[in-house]
C-alpha cells in the first residue's frame, strides 16, 4: 500500500478534522492504491499572461488581469504499472484566485503578490508552522516545522518577503532522531520537528530545533541549499520546545528553550564554539509566564531583545523584553502585538522572525497559530519601532500592534519565487517539494528503475485496519498545497489488469480521511468512497480507463466525482 499526498500538515497541536463527502474538512489531498507500483511525473504551467483555468467541467484560458495572484497548474504524466497492470494518466490541481471586494482588516481569499506593488496576507496560504527567518545580504530565508515528515526541516527563500520558494531540508534521514521516525514505526504524529531557529554567522547558516520527545538537534551549512552537515543531537532531554540560537558581537555563542514541562520556563545557555554543545553550569532562567515560547534572541543598538510569546486573556499574543546584559534581569517587558480570534479572526499571528531590510526598515514574517484546515499559514507584517520597541502590525492607539491583512511591498516584486509543485522525476532524488510521511523503506520506491518516473512498491502497512491502514502505510509522498478559491485534482486511471483486492482512487487526509476511487472485490471493479474506515461501495465500473475527480475550495469542502472519458463528470451519490 502507498499513498502520494499532494497537501500535508500535522499541526503542533492538531485539529480534529471532519470527513465527509460533501463536507470533508482536511488538509491533504492524495492519491493513493494498494499493491501496485507508482511511475509518474509532473509538469507545471505558471503563465506571466495566460492559465489554465477550469470551471463547470470546461477548460478555459483566462486573462491574468482577471485574477488575484497566478493559478498554478500541475498534471500527472506516465503511469503506474504492476503485475497485475495499473495505471494513471495524469493528476491535476488548479489554484485560481478571483478578484472579490474586501473589508480592511478581515482575511479575503486573496493572498499573495497583488501585481499592484502591495500584498495580502497570508503570502503562503498554506501550513508554514513555527516560522523563524533571516535576511543574508540581498536573500531572505525561513524554515517551518516539518513534524515526522522526511526530508525534515524545510527552508524556504524569497527575494522580497511575498513570494517564495521550497529550497532545502536540513535532515534527509529522520530516524537518526529515533527508531520511531521510520516506516516500521510510525510513532511521532504531531510531535518530531518542532520550531526551531534558522541563523547566519560565522560564513555558516545554521539550524536548530527540539522535539518533545527526543531532544534537540543542530545542523550547518555554508550553503543554504544543502548540504547541510549530519545532524547533531546535543541534548536528549524530553518536555522542551522553541529553542534559539545567537552569536554575540565577540563570538560567543548561546543558546535559548523553553521548559514547558516546568511551567514554561525559559533557559539561556552557553554553547561550545562549534555550537554542538551546551555549558550546562551557565544555565539561567531569564523568563516565565503563561506559556511561554517562541524564543529569539536579537542584538539591536547594543541592547539584547528577547522575543517570545504567552497566552493573556486575548489569546497568544507577541512579547518583547530586553536587558543590556544577555542573561539579564529582563526588566523592560512589553507587548508588541495584540491578537482578536473572534470576530475580525486574525488567527493569532505569533511565532515568526524580525527581519531588518537594507533600508533599515523592519518586517515580521509569521505564522498564524490558528488554522483551520490549511494548518497554520504564513503571513508578512510591518513593523514599526515606538520608543525603542518593534511594534507588529498596525500601531493601536495603545501602542500595540494589531494585524495586518494588506501592505505596501517594500521591495521589488520577484516572481522567480513560487511554492513549486511540478516534478519530472528526472534527477536522483524527489523534488524539494515532497515529504515522505516517515522515513522511506528504500528499498520500496525508485527513481532510477525507469528514468522519468517515480516507482513506489506496495508493502504491508503496520495495521491492516480499516480505520487506522492510512495512517500506518509506508513510503506515502505528501506534498503541501494551498488554500485558495478553486482546487481540482483529477486522476484518469488505467485499472483494466487491477487484482483482487486493489484500490486506486484520490483521498484527502489530515487528523480524518476520505478516499474515492476503484475497488477490485471477486474479480468486479466497483467505485468505492472510505470514510474514516466506513466504506461504501457505488456502481460497477466496466471500463478500463476511469477518471476520478475532487473539487474544493476555500471551504475545504470537497466534492468527489468520477467519468469515463473526462469531459462529463458524475457525482458520485
Amino acid at each position: 500500500m502507498f499513498f502520494i499526498v499532494f497537501e500535508s500538515s500535522w499541526q503542533k497541536k492538531p485539529r480534529r478534522l471532519n470527513s465527509s463527502l460533501r463536507n470533508n474538512r482536511n488538509n491533504t489531498l492524495i492519491y493513493t492504491t494498494l499493491n501496485a507500483d507508482l511511475f509518474k511525473n509532473f509538469e507545471m504551467k505558471n503563465s506571466s499572461n495566460q492559465a489554465l483555468a477550469k470551471e463547470n467541467d470546461t477548460k478555459a484560458m483566462i486573462p491574468k488581469s482577471a485574477l488575484l495572484g497566478e493559478p498554478t497548474v500541475f498534471r500527472l504524466k506516465g503511469g503506474i504499472f504492476s503485475e497485475p497492470h495499473l495505471s494513471m494518466k495524469h493528476i491535476m490541481l488548479l489554484c485560481l484566485i478571483f478578484v472579490v471586494n474586501t473589508v480592511f482588516g478581515q482575511q479575503t481569499i486573496k493572498w499573495g503578490d497583488q501585481n499592484d506593488g502591495t500584498y495580502y496576507n497570508s503570502v503562503i496560504p498554506s501550513d508554514y508552522s513555527d516560522i523563524d527567518a533571516i535576511r543574508v545580504d540581498s536573500d531572505y530565508y525561513a524554515i517551518s516545522s516539518t513534524f515526522q515528515y522526511s526530508p525534515g526541516v524545510v527552508i524556504i527563500h524569497s527575494k522580497d518577503l511575498v513570494n517564495w520558494e521550497i529550497l532545502s531540508h536540513v535532515v534527509n534521514d529522520v530516524t537518526v532522531m529515533g527508531p520511531d521516525y521510520n516506516w516500521d514505526k510510525m510513532n511521532r504524529y504531531g510531535v518530531g520537528v518542532w520550531a526551531g531557529s534558522l541563523r547566519y554567522y560565522k560564513g555558516k547558516f545554521w539550524v536548530y530545533y527540539g522535539t518533545p520527545d527526543d531532544g534537540f538537534f543542530m545542523s550547518s551549512a555554508t550553503n543554504p541549499a544543502g548540504p547541510w552537515e549530519p545532524l547533531t543531537s546535543f541534548w536528549k532531554v524530553t518536555g522542551w520546545d522553541d529553542c534559539c540560537s545567537f552569536c554575540d558581537d565577540d563570538g560567543q555563542l548561546y543558546f535559548v528553550a523553553t521548559n514547558y514541562r516546568d511551567n514554561y520556563k525559559i533557559h539561556l545557555f552557553k554553547m561550545a564554539p562549534d555550537g554542538k554543545s551546551l555549558d550546562l553550569t551557565s544555565d539561567v532562567v531569564i523568563h516565565q509566564s503563561k506559556g511561554s515560547e517562541a524564543n529569539k534572541l536579537y542584538k539591536i543598538n547594543g541592547l539584547y531583545y528577547h522575543f517570545f510569546s504567552e497566552v493573556k486573556s486575548e489569546g497568544r499574543v507577541m512579547m518583547m523584553e530586553r536587558s543590556k546584559n544577555i542573561f539579564g534581569p529582563y526588566t523592560e517587558v512589553t507587548q508588541i502585538n495584540h491578537v482578536n480570534v473572534s470576530g475580525l479572526n486574525d488567527k493569532e499571528p505569533n511565532q515568526g522572525g524580525l527581519i531588518q531590510l537594507p533600508d533599515s526598515s523592519w518586517q515580521f514574517f509569521t505564522h498564524h497559530g490558528h488554522g483551520d484546515w490549511e494548518g497554520r499559514t504564513a503571513s508578512l507584517l510591518p513593523v514599526t519601532w515606538r520608543n525603542g520597541w518593534p511594534i507588529v502590525g498596525e500601531v493601536g492607539t495603545d501602542g500595540i500592534g494589531k494585524m495586518v491583512w494588506s501592505a505596501k511591498m517594500l521591495l521589488p516584486s520577484n516572481k522567480s519565487c513560487f511554492i513549486q509543485t511540478n516534478d519530472e522525476f528526472n534527477q536522483p532524488a524527489p523534488a524539494v517539494q515532497w515529504e515522505w510521511n516517515y522515513q522511506p523503506r528504500a528499498d520500496k520506491w525508485s527513481l532510477a528503475e525507469r528514468p522519468g518516473f517515480l516507482r513506489l512498491k506496495a508493502f504491508k502497512p503496520i495495521t491492516t485496519s480499516n480505520r487506522g491502514i492510512l495512517f500506518r502505510a509506508g513510503n506515502t509522498i505528501t506534498q503541501r498545497s494551498m488554500r485558495t478559491e478553486k482546487c481540482i485534482a483529477e486522476a484518469k486511471i488505467h485499472i483494466g489488469k487491477m487484482a483482487n483486492g486493489q484500490v486506486a482512487g484520490i483521498c484527502h487526509y489530515a487528523s480524518t480521511f476520505s478516499i474515492f476511487g476503484i475497488k477490485q472485490v471477486s474479480g468486479i471493479r466497483y467505485l468505492v468512497y472510505n470514510n474514516n474506515g466506513s466504506e461504501t461501495l457505488g456502481k460497477v465500473i466496466s471500463d478500463t480507463v476511469i477518471y476520478v475527480r475532487s473539487v474544493w475550495g476555500v471551504s475545504g469542502q470537497c466534492q468527489y466525482s468520477y467519468s469515463t472519458d473526462s469531459v462529463n463528470y458524475i457525482s458520485f451519490w
